[in-house]
């Protein structure tokens, strides 16, 4: 694998830990802008956000530069925004920070996946996309942690100067490994609009929402399940978060890996599995060990759908991926927040701390459905295909020689 694909890989480490590194932090910030944690919990929702409006607006904006160089304005502006955060004097300043911040998230994912793809072989590019997400995967085994823990003791505000510093060595990166690509020839912003007219594209992002969604159903409302329903301490979740980015990285390289072998099918493997593990976690999270295994599974079946669906997204939009590949980032925030909230009214209506698994478990099968659907549509349109060309080969005119008085 090329160098190149470190230097996206940190940069997808930095923006990993400062999306999720909020999550372990949140009382702390609560008490310095003396706002209370319900409050506190916009600067999440507010990024989730901010990267499904950021993607597409972002990557229509670097249309006309060339993607190493939209890379590295991505960058700075990620960094920007982490150091206004670190500063900020209010709370309403660091929202703002949070969302600068989140603006290069979608875009930076969407074009780092064109570009990892445009560094290896054909038959390699889906591992190129996975080798670019494990910074993402990490992120959640070392960075989150340890910047929690940063956070906690030294200050909330020494964490984000330190994801801040992330992005200057990504910017770096970027800047010294990334080979010059020059944006396409021929390739105008109608084209790449012109993507979302291919139902296999639409088909694709929906279930980027509802795969994705089906891990954050769960995930989401860890803390409670664990400590109310499996009887952990509330020490205990730190650590079992950790066990849910192991699965992560695990699950990121083999989907990967086997993307580029068989796509359709490993798709219909992990969001089948996807299904059943989120519908027993109902079950095991009753039991301490069970608990924790199905976490780890949770993560790498989850993680294991992404290069596959990143990588169709970007094989059916393959005239203008730019675009399309960017608004599917998105579309794994936009499945985080359609889950989470699916989640939290199954408890609301008093169904318990482990309904959000069966919204979980629903959500991966549905996924799982699309999946077949695209199937069979793209092989009815090859059959079509093979007999329109079977049908012109044979209505194409036999030459006799003319008859000579």
């Amino acid at each position: 694998m090329p160098l190149a694909l470190l230097a996206l890989a940190i940069g997808a480490f930095g923006i990993g830990t400062t999306e999720f590194v909020i999550m372990g932090l949140l009382p702390e910030v609560a008490d310095d802008f003396q706002v209370s944690i319900p409050a506190a919990g916009f600067l999440v929702t507010g990024y989730a956000l901010g990267v499904v409006l950021g993607a597409p607006v972002m990557t229509v904006l670097g249309t006309k530069v060339s993607r190493k160089r939209m890379l590295m304005l991505l960058m700075g502006l990620f960094i920007a925004g982490n150091v206004l955060s670190a500063v900020a004097p209010a709370f309403g300043v660091m929202l703002a920070g949070r969302v600068v911040a989140s603006l290069a998230h979608g875009a930076f994912f969407g074009i780092g996946s064109v570009v990892a793809a445009d560094l290896v072989a054909p038959e390699k590019k889906a591992g190129a996309i996975a080798m670019m997400f494990t910074g993402l995967t990490v992120a959640n085994v070392v960075g989150v942690p340890l910047g929690t823990f940063i956070g906690q003791s030294v200050g909330w505000r020494a964490t984000f100067f330190i994801v801040a510093g992330l992005g200057v060595l990504g910017l770096a990166g970027v800047a010294k490994l990334v080979p010059e690509q020059p944006r396409p020839e021929g390739v105008r912003l109608r084209h790449e609009f012109a993507a979302f007219r291919n139902v296999q594209v639409l088909l694709a992002m929906a279930m980027t929402v509802l795969g994705f969604g089906g891990v954050f159903a769960a995930i989401t409302y860890i803390t409670p399940m664990m400590t109310e329903v499996a009887g952990f301490a509330d020490s205990s979740v730190t650590w079992l978060l950790v066990l849910f980015g192991l699965g992560m990285v695990g699950g990121n390289l083999v989907g990967g890996r086997f993307a580029d072998r068989a796509l359709m099918p490993m798709l219909f493997v992990s969001l089948g599995a996807l299904a059943l593990v989120l519908a027993l976690f109902t079950f095991t999270a009753h039991h301490k060990i069970a608990a924790a295994v199905t976490i780890v599974l949770v993560g790498a079946l989850g993680f294991a759908t992404v290069p596959p669906l990143q990588k169709r997204v970007l094989d059916q939009a393959s005239g203008a991926p730019t675009l399309a590949s960017a608004v599917n980032i998105g579309a794994f925030n936009l499945g985080n927040a359609l889950s989470a909230w699916l989640g939290g009214i199954v408890i609301a209506a008093g169904l318990g701390f482990t309904a959000p698994n069966w919204v979980g478990a629903i959500l991966a099968a549905s996924a799982l459905g699309l999946a077949v659907l695209s199937a069979t549509l793209e092989r009815g349109s090859a059959r079509r295909e093979s007999r329109v060309v079977a049908g012109v080969g044979a209505a194409e005119p036999v030459s006799v020689p003319a008859a000579r008085p």
